[in-house]
Protein backbone atom coordinates (compact mmCIF):
# COMPACT_ATOMS: atom_id res chain seq x y z
CA UNK A 1 0.00 0.00 0.00
CA UNK A 2 2.63 2.37 0.96
CA UNK A 3 4.98 1.22 -1.03
CA UNK A 4 3.26 3.24 -4.16
CA UNK A 5 4.72 6.86 -2.06
CA UNK A 6 8.04 5.36 -2.20
CA UNK A 7 8.57 7.31 -6.01
CA UNK A 8 7.52 10.32 -4.19
CA UNK A 9 9.27 10.34 -1.24
CA UNK A 10 12.69 9.45 -3.19
CA UNK A 11 12.07 12.48 -5.11
CA UNK A 12 11.82 14.79 -2.42
CA UNK A 13 13.68 14.09 0.51
CA UNK A 14 15.67 11.02 -0.35
CA UNK A 15 17.51 11.90 -3.55
CA UNK A 16 18.90 14.92 -1.85
CA UNK A 17 19.92 13.25 1.12
CA UNK A 18 21.75 10.59 -0.89
CA UNK A 19 23.23 12.39 -2.91
CA UNK A 20 24.71 14.22 -0.08
CA UNK A 21 25.97 11.18 1.55
CA UNK A 22 27.84 10.09 -2.12
CA UNK A 23 29.38 13.42 -2.13
CA UNK A 24 30.97 12.77 1.61
CA UNK A 25 32.54 9.17 0.23
CA UNK A 26 29.78 6.90 1.81
CA UNK A 27 28.49 3.73 -0.45
CA UNK A 28 24.97 2.39 -0.49
CA UNK A 29 26.63 -0.88 1.10
CA UNK A 30 27.68 0.88 3.95
CA UNK A 31 24.30 2.55 4.33
CA UNK A 32 22.57 -0.62 4.47
CA UNK A 33 24.75 -1.90 7.09
CA UNK A 34 24.50 1.37 9.12
CA UNK A 35 20.94 1.69 9.04
CA UNK A 36 20.23 -2.02 10.38
CA UNK A 37 22.92 -1.68 13.02
CA UNK A 38 20.81 1.45 14.31
CA UNK A 39 17.88 0.22 13.96
CA UNK A 40 18.73 -2.78 15.96
CA UNK A 41 20.61 -1.23 18.56
CA UNK A 42 17.75 1.35 19.41
CA UNK A 43 15.20 -1.03 19.42
CA UNK A 44 16.94 -3.44 21.58
CA UNK A 45 18.16 -0.38 24.01
CA UNK A 46 14.76 1.29 24.04
CA UNK A 47 11.51 -0.84 23.19
CA UNK A 48 11.86 -3.42 26.59
CA UNK A 49 12.09 -0.52 28.77
CA UNK A 50 9.11 0.63 27.67
CA UNK A 51 10.45 3.35 25.66
CA UNK A 52 8.15 3.26 23.26
CA UNK A 53 8.22 6.89 21.41
CA UNK A 54 11.49 7.14 21.46
CA UNK A 55 12.53 4.37 19.99
CA UNK A 56 9.33 4.80 17.04
CA UNK A 57 10.90 7.55 16.34
CA UNK A 58 14.37 6.10 15.71
CA UNK A 59 13.28 3.45 14.13
CA UNK A 60 11.25 5.60 11.80
CA UNK A 61 14.32 7.70 10.96
CA UNK A 62 16.84 4.64 10.65
CA UNK A 63 14.21 2.95 8.24
CA UNK A 64 14.36 5.44 5.97
CA UNK A 65 18.23 4.41 5.10
CA UNK A 66 16.67 1.04 3.58
CA UNK A 67 15.20 3.81 0.59
CA UNK A 68 18.95 6.04 0.86
CA UNK A 69 20.99 3.05 -0.14
CA UNK A 70 19.01 1.96 -3.25
CA UNK A 71 18.75 5.91 -4.32
CA UNK A 72 22.53 6.04 -3.92
CA UNK A 73 23.49 2.70 -5.33
CA UNK A 74 21.28 4.22 -8.46
CA UNK A 75 22.63 7.35 -8.68
CA UNK A 76 26.54 6.28 -8.36
CA UNK A 77 25.57 3.59 -11.10
CA UNK A 78 26.81 1.12 -7.83
CA UNK A 79 23.34 -1.32 -8.24
CA UNK A 80 24.68 -4.70 -8.24
CA UNK A 81 22.96 -8.26 -7.27
CA UNK A 82 25.24 -7.83 -4.22
CA UNK A 83 23.56 -5.16 -3.29
CA UNK A 84 20.29 -6.25 -3.27
CA UNK A 85 20.95 -8.99 -1.88
CA UNK A 86 22.79 -7.62 0.97
CA UNK A 87 20.02 -5.16 1.55
CA UNK A 88 17.04 -7.61 1.44
CA UNK A 89 19.37 -10.09 4.33
CA UNK A 90 19.53 -7.29 6.64
CA UNK A 91 15.93 -6.04 6.25
CA UNK A 92 14.81 -9.10 7.54
CA UNK A 93 17.20 -8.76 9.99
CA UNK A 94 16.30 -5.71 11.34
CA UNK A 95 12.46 -6.96 10.95
CA UNK A 96 13.15 -9.91 12.91
CA UNK A 97 15.13 -7.66 15.64
CA UNK A 98 12.14 -5.20 15.63
CA UNK A 99 9.43 -7.53 16.66
CA UNK A 100 11.44 -9.45 18.79
CA UNK A 101 12.62 -6.00 21.06
CA UNK A 102 8.48 -6.07 21.23
CA UNK A 103 8.23 -9.88 22.45
CA UNK A 104 10.82 -8.71 25.70
CA UNK A 105 8.50 -5.71 25.88
CA UNK A 106 5.33 -7.49 27.26
CA UNK A 107 7.82 -10.13 28.93
CA UNK A 108 8.98 -6.66 31.01
CA UNK A 109 7.18 -3.77 31.62
CA UNK A 110 4.12 -4.72 29.32
CA UNK A 111 3.62 -7.99 31.14
CA UNK A 112 0.96 -9.33 28.73
CA UNK A 113 1.55 -13.14 27.59
CA UNK A 114 -1.22 -11.90 24.52
CA UNK A 115 0.95 -9.32 23.68
CA UNK A 116 4.15 -11.55 23.78
CA UNK A 117 2.58 -14.18 21.47
CA UNK A 118 1.02 -11.28 19.11
CA UNK A 119 4.40 -10.32 18.48
CA UNK A 120 5.28 -13.77 17.43
CA UNK A 121 2.53 -14.06 15.17
CA UNK A 122 3.65 -10.54 13.71
CA UNK A 123 7.60 -12.19 13.42
CA UNK A 124 6.45 -15.00 11.75
CA UNK A 125 4.11 -13.35 9.08
CA UNK A 126 6.38 -10.79 8.55
CA UNK A 127 8.85 -13.36 7.45
CA UNK A 128 7.08 -15.29 5.87
CA UNK A 129 5.34 -12.26 3.45
CA UNK A 130 9.19 -11.76 2.54
CA UNK A 131 10.28 -15.39 2.13
CA UNK A 132 6.91 -15.87 -0.14
CA UNK A 133 8.19 -13.10 -2.72
CA UNK A 134 12.06 -14.13 -2.76
CA UNK A 135 11.13 -17.50 -3.05
CA UNK A 136 8.42 -17.05 -6.13
CA UNK A 137 11.06 -15.07 -8.13
CA UNK A 138 13.54 -17.59 -7.69
CA UNK A 139 11.00 -20.15 -9.46
CA UNK A 140 10.16 -18.04 -12.00
CA UNK A 141 6.97 -16.46 -10.73
CA UNK A 142 6.06 -13.13 -9.05
CA UNK A 143 4.80 -12.39 -5.85
CA UNK A 144 4.40 -8.87 -5.14
CA UNK A 145 0.53 -8.85 -4.23
CA UNK A 146 -1.07 -8.33 -0.70
CA UNK A 147 -2.13 -5.28 1.39
CA UNK A 148 0.70 -4.98 4.32
CA UNK A 149 4.21 -4.57 2.85
CA UNK A 150 7.28 -3.45 4.59
CA UNK A 151 6.67 0.01 4.69
CA UNK A 152 2.90 -1.09 6.00
CA UNK A 153 3.72 -3.40 9.09
CA UNK A 154 6.44 -1.00 9.95
CA UNK A 155 3.76 2.02 10.14
CA UNK A 156 0.77 -0.28 11.72
CA UNK A 157 3.39 -0.96 14.35
CA UNK A 158 4.28 2.62 15.02
CA UNK A 159 0.30 3.21 15.18
CA UNK A 160 0.20 0.52 17.69
CA UNK A 161 2.64 1.63 19.75
CA UNK A 162 1.36 5.38 19.70
CA UNK A 163 -2.24 4.24 20.77
CA UNK A 164 -0.88 2.28 23.59
CA UNK A 165 0.89 5.23 24.78
CA UNK A 166 -2.08 7.54 24.31
CA UNK A 167 -3.96 5.39 26.01
CA UNK A 168 -1.68 4.02 28.98
CA UNK A 169 -2.16 0.61 28.35
CA UNK A 170 0.44 -2.11 26.82
CA UNK A 171 -2.99 -4.41 25.76
CA UNK A 172 -3.58 -1.57 23.18
CA UNK A 173 -0.34 -2.14 21.78
CA UNK A 174 -1.48 -5.46 22.09
CA UNK A 175 -4.38 -5.16 20.21
CA UNK A 176 -2.55 -3.36 17.37
CA UNK A 177 -0.02 -6.20 16.85
CA UNK A 178 -3.22 -8.63 16.34
CA UNK A 179 -4.03 -6.29 13.48
CA UNK A 180 -0.69 -6.54 12.00
CA UNK A 181 -0.86 -10.09 12.40
CA UNK A 182 -4.09 -10.82 10.69
CA UNK A 183 -3.26 -8.36 7.46
CA UNK A 184 0.20 -10.05 7.60
CA UNK A 185 -1.54 -13.39 7.26
CA UNK A 186 -3.86 -12.05 4.71
CA UNK A 187 -0.71 -10.85 2.91
CA UNK A 188 1.14 -14.44 2.73
CA UNK A 189 -2.18 -16.38 1.67
CA UNK A 190 -2.18 -13.77 -1.28
CA UNK A 191 1.14 -14.03 -2.29
CA UNK A 192 0.38 -17.99 -2.10
CA UNK A 193 -2.60 -18.05 -4.13
CA UNK A 194 -1.15 -15.65 -6.86
CA UNK A 195 2.26 -17.65 -7.42
CA UNK A 196 -0.38 -21.30 -7.50
CA UNK A 197 -2.43 -18.89 -10.46
CA UNK A 198 0.70 -18.04 -12.51
CA UNK A 199 2.14 -22.23 -11.56
CA UNK A 200 -1.36 -23.68 -13.15
CA UNK A 201 -1.41 -21.07 -15.89
CA UNK A 202 2.11 -22.21 -17.10
CA UNK A 203 1.33 -26.17 -16.37
CA UNK A 204 -2.13 -25.33 -18.75
CA UNK A 205 -0.58 -23.62 -21.34
CA UNK A 206 -0.15 -25.66 -24.75
CA UNK A 207 3.15 -26.77 -26.10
Amino acid sequence: MLEHLRGLMTKVLIAPIARLLLRLGLGPDAITVIGTVLTCASALWLVPQGHLMIALVLVTVFALFDLLDGTMARLSGRTSAFGAFLDSTLDRVADAVVFGSVMLYFAGPGDSLFGQAMALWCLVTGVSTSYARARAESVGFTARVGIMERADRLVLLGLAAIAAEVAGDPLVFAWGLALLGALSTVTVLQRILSVRRQALDVSSAPG
